[in-house]
């Protein structure tokens, strides 16, 4: 079973699901393995640029 190091106080954390240190609270600077953690990725912020594009052509066009 391996653990994660603390980068702060250097005791291993040994919960997977863990984002912070339990003995002195600071990140351990992994991304969240849930749906919002995989959201921040680089690709979901051109799909929501892409939709935000649509839509104002769609206004643009129903204002014409």
């Amino acid at each position: 079973m391996s653990g994660t190091i603390c980068p702060h106080c250097k005791n291993a954390v040994y919960d997977e699901d863990a984002l912070l240190c339990h003995f002195c609270g600071h990140s351990l600077a992994r991304n969240s393995g849930g749906a919002l953690g995989h959201m921040r990725g680089a690709g979901m912020r051109w799909i929501f640029i892409g939709m935000g594009l649509l839509l104002l052509a769609a206004l643009m066009l129903t204002l014409r």
